[in-house]
């Protein structure tokens, strides 16, 4: 059965760091366009950042640019998202979610993605 499983979720004070992983089970991820999504109760799932599968075109929404940074590491047939300078707003649960057919408009549409996995939690908070 195919999955994505994500870690690295933690709590950590505000100017603080962490590394997400995610992690494909049964199925090789640089065939695929990876994102990140993070959600909060209550609101829509927010795409945060996506890696694409052709050329390794990377995005990332306006309220992450420049602070975090998506990678592949394609030997450990992993995705990463390196978080830095996190901000109390940056707290939800992080999903990684792949999708095989790739095409740069609508990167952050939920919708688009059919592989998702179960979230890791991350609290920014002093």
């Amino acid at each position: 059965q195919v999955q994505l499983v994500e870690s690295g979720g933690d709590l950590v004070q505000p100017g603080g760091s962490l590394r997400l992983s995610c992690t494909g089970s049964d199925f090789t991820l640089d065939a695929y366009a990876i994102a990140w999504f993070r959600q909060v109760p209550g609101k829509e799932r927010e795409g945060v950042s996506c890696i694409s599968n052709n050329d390794g075109s990377t995005y990332y929404s306006n309220s992450v640019r420049g602070r975090f940074a998506i990678s592949r590491d394609n030997a450990e047939n992993t995705v990463l998202l390196q978080m830095n300078n996190l901000k109390p707003e940056d707290t939800a649960v992080y999903y990684c979610a792949a999708r095989r057919l790739w095409w740069p408009s609508g990167w952050n549409d939920p919708v688009l993605y059919d592989t998702w996995g179960q979230g890791t939690q991350v609290t920014v908070s002093s």
